[in-house]
């Protein structure tokens, strides 16, 4: 077995890697760039080593400087988890030639499921079912668009290197296939250094589900059960599941043996994952493999009881696979969700900044928690948005779905836009519950899981937010008392005592869009009158970090809260709420009336600018075309209107708000 293992990756993928290693007694040696210097995966290591800077192609992109790394500190092995070089083959024929060992597949295997066009012509002589479509290797766009009308539309137009529902595009009708095509075409460039395409019909309804396959050098080849991979959003993955609870138990056994031949037909090493689309009659279809460890692996080890990471590192070393295939059961029902810095009601735009509070509950043998932040760290424009993962177990699906819904009502983020109560809504939601979805589910519901998400303000909440205002201020005194040399003097008093009476607070709050909210409050020591219809009593129990416990309507009920500055977020009963403390003697603003201008909603570069000044547009035009984050963002007019001015040119990069367009004024 190795001794010291290089993990060319950074986040929680990175992290997950050192807790096997630490386990098998391994030396972990973590990299990092400009931006992670203080990131979690670095601390945690047994060593770690300075690569370049914060962009990829700086860093973790940079093959030769990893491998020189591993050769001059002793590295027998370089594990490149998912993302950045992990199904580069170049790479994993570059280790080897180094003498290090690519805990991975070997180059020829990522070659040939590399190309999806190669791969499906590889599946179908395995006698794997694929998607019916073109995947030829002409590329001119009219010779695309005649293979397209024999594929008929509905269809997918697919890079043929992408990955992570970058570089897809569903086209509904001939007339709008070219400019999806371009826009393909354009994004596989940028992402992969590949515009070739391919195309595939479209099913209707799909559901997605995956089975993770394993190889060795001994010609030994199994799956580990399928994961549901349905709930998606622009091609990527929100919640993942296993067992499939649309599969029956034919069409498992099939699909099963399916992925062991794809595996076999390539003579496949390590972890890798056959995924495919399964139509509304259970049929199913090859989309694609890939060749390394996926990001919901965690959901396969909660049902059976494996370390997938360790299996790679044995099969990496020469060992054989730890089971047969009769041997791997499956237990019970598992859960994956991803915390995400996005905007769900911003077409799911990725959010940057400082991680203010970061809380995750507790783990234990029924949740996992998976991160590669820390409260205090950044979330940069250089990095995929993710926070964290939340893993749950259940001893059917149900009691699983119960514990993601705590884990979500026990996890709270400050600093950025997040998806906490996107997923809430979810969990929650009687579509998930009864699994009434597909892949198109959240695409075609948006609206409304948007606006289910926005839950009605419930009146405990406004008291537990009252009163942890309350005690903020009695602290912020006593604080002040403690170093002021006049420790008696009354205006250090925090018992609600006044001269004339008792005292009597107004408070104002803003939830979500809606309009100011007044409580007024009595306060005493451990207790505080509420003047709403009728007086209500609230008792304080205690307060510890985070959380406070009051009795409310003879009640007892626990809340964690967590402020920065002006915001609150309130967790009662699984679910969090935001909440804006409002100064009554500081005028604020509601947003009314037509925007003028359209600004940068993060920062990134301008890919296209198809407007000009004086130009006339119309409503839902589409203006510029923003590449961030690795994804296109296409930014449109909000009105009819004429271009007043345009302050940035095509491959301009732009700043975060930076004003992009602006409107003439209506005559």
């Amino acid at each position: 077995m190795f001794k010291k293992v290089l993990i060319a990756n950074r986040g929680e993928i990175a992290c997950r890697v050192i807790s096997t290693l630490k386990k098998m007694g391994i030396i972990s040696v973590a990299v990092y760039s400009d931006a992670d210097r203080h990131a979690r995966h670095v601390k945690l290591a047994d060593e770690a080593y300075y690569i370049g800077g914060s962009r990829p192609d700086e860093s973790y992109l940079k093959a030769d400087t990893l491998i020189e790394l591993a050769q001059r500190i002793g590295a027998e092995a370089i594990h490149p988890a998912y993302g950045f070089l992990s199904e580069n083959s170049d790479f994993a024929r570059a280790c080897p030639a180094a003498d290090i060992t690519f805990i991975g597949p070997s180059a020829d295997s990522i070659e040939k499921m590399g190309a999806k066009d190669a791969a499906k012509s590889l599946m179908e002589v395995a006698n794997v079912p694929v998607v019916p479509g073109y995947h030829g290797k002409e590329q001119g766009a009219e010779h695309l668009k005649h293979e397209a009308e024999k594929v008929g539309y509905p269809l997918l137009i697919k890079a043929v290197s992408g990955g992570g529902g970058k570089g897809m595009r569903v086209v509904h009708s001939a007339e709008e296939f070219n400019d999806l095509l371009d826009a393909v075409m354009r994004e596989a460039l940028n992402a992969f250094g590949d515009d070739r395409v391919l195309l595939e019909r479209y099913i209707g309804k799909p559901r997605h589900i995956e089975f993770q396959v394993f190889g060795d050098t001994h010609d030994n080849y199994v799956h580990l059960h399928e994961r549901e991979c349905s709930l998606q959003r622009r091609h990527q993955k929100i919640i993942e599941e296993t067992p499939s609870p649309f599969l029956d138990e034919k069409t498992r056994q099939a699909m099963g043996v399916a992925a062991v031949n794809a595996a076999r037909a390539i003579q496949y090493e390590g972890a890798g994952t056959i995924e495919f689309i399964v139509g509304e009659d259970r049929s199913f279809y090859f989309m694609e493999m890939n060749t390394r460890l996926q990001v919901e692996h965690p959901v396969t080890e909660m049902v059976t009881g494996q370390d997938l990471v360790e299996w790679q590192l044995r099969v990496a070393a020469g060992e054989p696979l730890p089971l047969t295939q009769e041997q791997i059961t499956s237990t019970g029902h598992s859960f994956e969700t991803r915390l995400y810095a996005e905007n769900p009601n911003n077409l799911f735009l990725p959010s940057t900044g400082k991680l203010q509070h970061l809380v995750f509950p507790e783990a234990n043998e029924h949740c996992r928690v998976e991160t590669g932040v820390s409260q205090g760290d950044t979330i940069s424009i250089f990095y995929d948005p993710m926070i964290a993962k939340l893993v749950v177990w259940g001893e059917n699906r149900e009691v699983a779905r119960t514990r993601l819904v705590q884990a979500l009502g026990e996890s709270g983020i400050m600093g950025v836009e997040n998806n906490i109560a996107f997923l809430e809504t979810l969990a929650n939601h009687p579509d998930f519950i009864n699994n009434n979805i597909d892949t198109q589910y959240i695409d075609a519901k948006l609206d409304s899981l948007l606006a289910n998400s926005e839950v009605e303000l419930p009146q405990a909440v406004l008291l537990a937010a009252s009163v942890r205002l309350l005690l903020d201020e009695q602290k912020s005194v006593s604080d002040m008392a403690a170093q002021s040399s006049e420790v008696n003097s009354p205006w250090f008093d925090t018992t609600g005592w006044r001269l004339n009476g008792q005292s009597e607070r107004n408070l104002y709050f803003k939830y979500n869009d809606g309009d100011d909210i007044e409580i007024v409050v009595t306060e005493h020591e451990s207790h505080f009158i509420f003047h709403l219809d009728n007086d209500l009593e609230v008792l304080l129990d205690e307060s510890n970090g985070s959380a406070i416990r009051l009795q409310i309507n003879n009640s007892w009920q626990r809340f964690n809260i967590l402020k920065h500055g002006d915001e609150l977020i309130i967790s009662w009963k699984n679910r969090w709420y935001p909440l804006t403390v409002i100064n009554p003697f500081e005028p604020h603003l509601s947003s009314s009336g037509m925007a003028s201008s359209i600004i940068a909603p993060m920062p990134g570069k301008l890919l296209k600018v198809f407007v000009k000044q004086g130009e006339s547009v119309s409503e839902n035009q589409p203006l510029a075309i923003l590449e961030a984050m690795k994804m296109e963002h296409t930014l449109t007019a909000p009105f009819n209107g004429v271009i007043k001015d345009v302050f940035h040119v095509q491959d301009a990069f732009v700043e975060a708000d930076a004003t992009l367009i602006t409107f003439m004024e209506p005559e």
